[in-house]
């Protein structure tokens, strides 16, 4: 698939009905925080990615109310300041770095219904393919690294099962590296740390080191 072909995925995402559930729930948020996007969110960020970072869902003060995925919230300050220090974000756009959730809208106390990450799959097995030029897929979470091994159609989830720095490599797929989430739950309890955070993204820029341009390998 093309870059044309992630432009039309990002363009029909927001129109997105499939869960009548979120459907409602974004309704009321809509009457809520009228300033807010409030709709299903889309991936942001280069179309020709090297590395391609999915998380679970929308924050409802972050992606939900920006409509971009980790923007303006604190798990966000963690993710853009990590591809900011790396050269991948100026404070504008994404370079050799795409970001999308498993799941489009923002759910009730942030926690989709598995029948919604399953609707959601199909967006997610449309922008994976989509992102062709990916070397390194870096899932945030265990329920993002499921969704990617569904999304893959990989099988069974038990041989490549989550863990903080698990890396997989799977026959004609991006190398699959994981990571916890920088849920501010995560953060302030120690589950991850600045340290823990920064040893990913060297060992994704490792990872990706034959796909990135020269200036950018280190």
């Amino acid at each position: 698939m093309s870059t044309g072909a992630l432009r039309r995925i990002e363009r029909a995402v927001p129109d997105c009905t499939r869960c009548p559930r979120l459907v409602q729930y974004l309704r009321e948020m809509r009457k809520r925080h009228p300033d807010y996007w409030c709709r299903p969110v889309p991936g942001f960020g280069d179309r020709r990615a090297w590395l391609v970072i999915v998380g679970l869902a929308p924050g409802l003060h972050g992606a939900n109310r920006s409509g971009r995925p980790f923007y303006m919230d604190a798990s966000g300050e963690w993710l853009y300041a990590a591809l900011e220090a790396r050269a991948l974000w100026d404070g504008r756009r994404l370079s050799g770095a795409y970001i999308l959730n498993a799941a489009k809208c923002v759910p009730p106390g942030n926690r989709p219904l598995a029948a919604e990450l399953e609707a959601c799959r199909f967006w997610l097995e449309q922008e994976l393919a989509a992102l062709s030029s990916a070397h390194v897929l870096l899932t945030l979470g265990a329920i993002a690294h499921t969704s990617v091994l569904k999304a893959w159609d990989v099988r069974p989830l038990a041989r490549h099962p989550f863990g903080h720095g698990a890396c997989y490599r799977i026959e004609d797929r991006p190398a699959l590296l994981a990571s916890y989430h920088p849920s501010r739950q995560n953060t302030q309890t120690g589950v991850l740390t600045r340290a823990m955070w920064r040893r990913i993204f060297e060992r994704a820029f490792r990872l990706g080191a034959a796909a990135r341009p020269s200036r950018l390998r280190r």
